[in-house]
């Protein structure tokens, strides 16, 4: 396993999902093909890093370690963080080249956008959008019913809520 390292995961994070986009995702029917893989934004937050991620299948915001004490979950294990706009569910996910992190989901999939230039500034918006408290909700997206589970098979299949209804014959 590797080390956590404390200073900016841009590069990092963007060579890790660079990899999982031309490996394990290549050739998927969710991805969008007109964005690429960016890290945006990431900046020191109350001792870790937050950022925003865009790839041709997600656009999410994300927690990396940073100077300070990391919450530690297991894969798919959530964590609830308080930010001036409100409270925002992140799931921790692990790669063996970046070690663990924390994603709370924008877009996914990250078909609606033209171009990645659209998405970066979706992204870069977003992430703004968490340090004003004009747009804090008190909770309300927490308290909404959770979507209904997906499988991994109808998930690779394209088959998901907000998927288009394509004939695959």
């Amino acid at each position: 396993m590797t080390e956590p390292r404390r200073d900016d995961p841009s590069a990092r994070l963007e060579a890790a999902f660079t990899r999982i986009w031309k490996t394990r995702m290549e050739g998927l029917p969710f991805l969008n093909e007109r964005l690429r893989v960016e890290a945006v934004g990431f900046r020191p937050w109350q001792g870790e890093w937050l950022g925003a991620l865009v790839t041709p299948w997600f656009v999410n915001l994300v927690l990396m370690p940073g100077e300070g004490e990391w919450t530690a979950l297991r894969a798919g294990g959530e964590r609830i963080l308080a930010m001036p706009a409100g409270r925002f569910r992140f799931v921790a996910g692990h790669d063996d080249e970046l070690g663990e992190y924390h994603a709370c989901s924008l877009f996914s999939p990250a078909q609606a956008f033209t171009d990645h230039e659209t998405a970066r500034a979706v992204a870069a918006a977003s992430l703004e959008a968490l340090f004003d408290a004009g747009n804090d909700e008190k909770g309300r997206a927490l308290e909404a019913d959770p979507p209904a589970p997906v499988s991994k098979r109808d998930f690779l299949r394209g088959k998901f809520p907000g998927a288009p209804d394509v004939d695959r014959r």
